[in-house]
């Protein structure tokens, strides 16, 4: 993604239960087909990701995989790739991510979103631009940069005030944000499934978004010690903020005080 224009792009995609936005910067005005193919492709990837792994749509093979319906063998590779991908996220967070401990059978939906995303962003790797983000509802993956050289900057929702930001991160390529002030009882402890949190907010940093966003909802519901975990984490880091509005911060974290531009 080399190019040298400065055009912004911005495209949304409804899938997944939310709306997903797509902006690129730096776009070469003279690429209309090759940035329609793209576009078109990451939705595709994206709508795809909604109808295999949606625990909504009764038909679909996840929701065919809990009720006992379809075996895994069954089901689309990317389903056995994708479960694989949280086993190795429940080892690495001790447990405290675990779709297998949810009600109604296993439950990927705290990895996939940030999975489907990161795939989405692939999308882009041949288009001439200087950079993309993916933002997932608060799970964001990034590429490149901004035309004028500058890394991306992504803000981070105060949990207390969701129409202003609490910090901003200069992001590695992903950056994920869980927390439950928005709709309370979304998280569960997977070892006594209570609904009882340690933070307010969790943001995770670093290299992979769909193992990010496990990280962050691991922190939720986890807290110190899922923290402390994160923090000997290479290539992760992660900032929480409490019930009190307190920010703590792994060390590196890519943190940007807002100060006064709150």
């Amino acid at each position: 993604m080399a190019g040298l224009a400065t055009g912004h792009v911005h495209h949304q995609v409804a899938t997944m239960g939310t709306t997903i936005t797509l902006d690129l910067f730096g776009v070469n005005d003279e690429e209309h087909d090759a940035l329609a193919a793209a576009i078109w492709h990451a939705t595709e990837i994206l709508t795809t990701a909604d109808a295999v792994f949606s625990t909504w749509k009764h038909d679909s093979p996840v929701s065919e995989l809990r009720a006992g319906r379809r075996r895994l063998e069954d089901c689309p590779p990317e389903v056995a790739e994708v479960l694989e991908l949280c086993a190795d996220a429940r080892a690495i967070t001790d447990g405290w991510f675990n779709p297998w401990a949810l009600a109604g059978g296993v439950d990927p939906t705290g990895y996939v979103k940030g999975w489907a995303a990161a795939r989405a962003l692939d999308a882009f790797d041949a288009l001439d631009c200087t950079g993309v983000i993916v933002n997932a509802a608060g799970d964001v993956a990034t590429a490149g940069q901004m035309p004028d050289g500058s890394p991306f900057r992504i803000g981070v929702t105060n949990p207390f005030l969701p129409q202003t930001l609490a910090f901003a991160v200069h992001s590695p390529g992903a950056v994920a944000t869980s927390g439950d002030t928005e709709r309370p009882g979304q998280l569960v402890n997977p070892f006594t499934q209570s609904q009882q949190v340690h933070y307010a907010s969790a943001t995770v940093a670093g290299v992979d978004l769909g193992l990010a966003d496990a990280l962050a909802t691991a922190l939720v519901v986890g807290g110190p010690a899922v923290l402390e975990l994160v923090g000997q984490l290479a290539g992760y880091h992660a900032a929480v903020i409490t019930h009190d509005g307190t920010i703590t911060t792994t060390d590196a974290f890519p943190y940007i005080d807002l100060g006064a531009n709150r």
